[in-house]
């Protein structure tokens, strides 16, 4: 029974020990494989990298066989060879992708498997004498960097990423043409990194410096860049240079204009006069916090508090802007405000015709919070808005400033705007109201208080007010949209209605026998001094299509005479036939009654009598005159017409009753 069980172990115990023998064999001889670098998968190699890029890769100097390449398996795949070279596609006329000398290359096996399937391909660790990168991106998107096919649903080649880099001299040359970047870079990355970058970015000159004493955890770090007449000075702290995981620091920036502050980092900002900024910059993965303390755009200043979160499928911004002051003329090219002086137009057009970038509206979305202390009209006639407060939204490619709230003149303007940027042409939207302005305080008078002038409105003692030349409470609404590609062009499609009425209102009597060419009635109010006739009904009711505004009613009336408007004002051809009557209600000694024209265009307006009635009087006093020089007044005696006045003035009337009538009904 014994001899059965020992004659059964013994081919047990053989095997066994064969298995063992083979296992230390091949342990064996994979340390000393892993030990002497793999030299025999050299050339293995490079031919299966070469199939899977479909490009030559060598990890040898062409002649000089595979002495000094070592790979190492254990733990990840590790690269030490002299030389490796990877050829830039065919389309390229680069010498190369990559070419490294006396390098180091690690990866994680996850690193290549994730590589394989498309994604980026992550090396965990570079070290290297020397590095030479010739990158391409075509217009197409096809790019040099692109080593493997883009994983399902990807649209765009992956960027290859490094962790850590130590390189003794690395040249990178970037030529993107999708993003209109054109970049020559030198660096030196050891215990720092120091870089130099100079090329073309949107047609600008671009230079870029970066200095970093240690690539710590937490090192600190300097940059300079310019774009063009832009710039940027930064001074900080970064973590895991040059990936840039976590950023802190102050900033100065300045430029031609606003929006060269987004540019680098794709924000979508709006073009005006120049701008200075600074401030604290702070980035963690996928957000920028940036708080600015300090920033004039022309003579504006303004701050405020933002956040750029880079993460979601469509980059927000949000926040708050906050200024004390804002010029409407520092906006410029955003608000179609005239040029500055000594600007010279190509044009005489007044309306910007400048195209809209539409796209720039898709590639983020924001939620800013508006407050601004004062905004200036950029004109001396208005008084400026005293405080304005909105929400800037923007979505999927609709920009919208909801919740309006300003005040000047005592009163209040709300409502919103809208810029519909999802079409081929912009949609823009208007749906405005006031109440309660003051007409003297909203509108500037030049009026003096001498004689003539009439009494100055009260004043604090010492200070001199000139006496308006209106008074009353304007109420109204406007409900506008048009579509285009420019401001120009939103205009001149533009729809809609416009309706404003004064409540309780006075008019300088010098300024309505003036628009009446009273002589008479207008030298006795100067002599005796100007005073403020009651207003019993002033109404406009503008109808706009096509860019046309016509009125439907544009009167006002007063117990001296009533004055009504009648003709076109065209946005689409910036043209002016405008005509103004004043009907008197009394009688006049010497008037040379006749409408009033406005003509030409908005750039070069002119004003004018019609011709025909006054030369009419002209010539029939000068006649008479012929006969005895007192009957040349004849012609120019104005009985007034109380009636036609009161006919003129009617639909202002019959509005301002349906008005009352629907206020009593709420």
């Amino acid at each position: 029974m014994t001899d059965t069980r020992r004659s059964l172990l013994r081919p047990r115990s053989r095997a066994w020990i064969v298995t063992a023998s083979v296992v230390l064999a091949l342990a064996a001889g994979v340390a000393a494989a892993e030990w002497a670098g793999w030299p025999f998968l050299a050339q293995p190699l490079e031919r299966a990298l070469s199939q899977r890029l479909g490009r030559t890769v060598q990890l040898t100097e062409a002649g000089k066989g595979t002495a000094g390449v070592r790979i190492r398996l254990i733990g990840g795949v590790h690269l030490d060879t002299p030389w490796l070279q990877i050829a830039a596609p065919a389309w390229s006329l680069a010498p190369h992708l990559l070419l490294a000398r006396d390098a180091y290359f690690e990866w994680t096996y996850g690193d290549l498997w994730r590589a394989w399937l498309g994604q980026a391909l992550h090396t965990r660790h570079v070290q290297a004498r020397s590095l030479d990168v010739h990158a391409e991106r075509r217009a197409d998107g096809e790019a040099s960097w692109s080593l493997a096919p883009p994983a399902d649903g990807a649209t765009a080649a992956p960027v290859p990423t490094v962790g850590e880099l130590k390189v003794e001299a690395a040249t990178l040359r970037l030529d993107d043409v999708p993003s209109r970047l054109a970049l020559t870079a030198e660096a030196v990355v050891d215990d720092g990194l120091r870089l130099s970058a100079r090329g073309r970015y949107r047609d600008m000159p671009v230079q870029i410096t970066v200095s970093a004493p240690s690539l710590a955890a937490s090192a600190v770090v300097s940059v300079k860049a310019s774009a063009g007449r832009a710039s940027l000075d930064f001074d900080g702290v970064a973590a895991n240079l040059p990936r840039l995981d976590r950023l802190d620091g102050r900033f100065t920036m300045h430029g031609p204009s606003l929006a060269a502050m987004g540019d680098p980092v794709g924000v979508t900002l709006p073009t005006t006069g120049p701008f200075r900024a600074g401030g604290r910059v702070q980035r963690q993965p996928g957000r920028w916090d940036v708080e600015v303390t300090t920033a004039t755009v022309g003579a504006s200043t303004l701050g405020g508090s933002f956040v750029y979160e880079t993460d979601r499928e469509v980059p927000l911004l949000s926040g708050q802007l906050r200024g004390k002051r804002l010029l409407l003329v520092d906006l410029g090219p955003v608000v179609g405000v005239a040029p500055a002086a000594g600007t010279r137009r190509q044009r005489d057009k007044v309306l910007p015709d400048r195209p809209f970038d539409l796209a720039a509206l898709r590639v983020m979305d924001a939620r800013v919070d508006i407050d601004i202390a004062e905004v200036d009209l950029n004109t001396r006639w208005l008084e400026p808005l005293k405080p304005l407060r909105a929400q800037l939204q923007l979505a999927a490619g609709v920009l919208m400033l909801a919740d309006l709230d300003a005040r000047t003149g005592e009163g209040k303007l709300t409502g919103s705007l809208h810029l519909d940027g999802r079409g081929e042409k912009a949609l823009w939207l208007a749906n405005l109201r006031w109440a309660g302005l003051r007409l003297e305080h909203w509108l500037r008078s030049d009026r003096g208080s001498g004689r003539g002038a009439g009494k100055t409105a009260a004043a604090p003692t010492g200070a001199t007010v000139a006496a308006p030349y209106a008074t009353g409470r304007l109420d109204g609404r406007a409900s506008l949209r048009g579509s285009g590609l420019s401001t120009a062009a939103i205009l001149a499609d533009l729809q809609g209605s416009f309706r404003s009425q004064l409540h309780d209102g006075k008019l300088s009597h010098l300024a309505l026998e003036a628009a009446g060419l009273d002589l008479a009635q207008w030298l006795g109010v100067r002599i005796r001094g100007d005073d403020l006739l009651p207003v019993t009904c002033a109404v406009a009711d503008l109808a706009v299509e096509r860019g046309v505004l016509r009125p439907r009613v544009l009167v006002l009336d007063t117990r001296d005479s009533a004055l009504w408007v009648d003709g076109t004002l065209s946005l689409a051809s910036e043209a002016l036939d405008v005509r103004v009557v004043v009907m008197p209600r009394d009688f006049s000694l010497l008037a040379l009654r006749t409408p009033l024209r406005v003509r030409g265009s908005f750039a070069a307006p002119e004003v004018s009598f019609d011709k025909g009635p006054l030369a009419g009087k002209l010539a029939a006093s000068l006649l008479l005159a012929l006969v005895n020089p007192l009957a040349a007044l004849i012609p120019l005696l104005d009985p007034g017409d109380d009636d036609a006045a009161t006919r003129g003035a009617a639909g202002c009337h019959d509005i301002a009753e349906r008005a009352a009538k629907r206020k009593a009904q709420k």
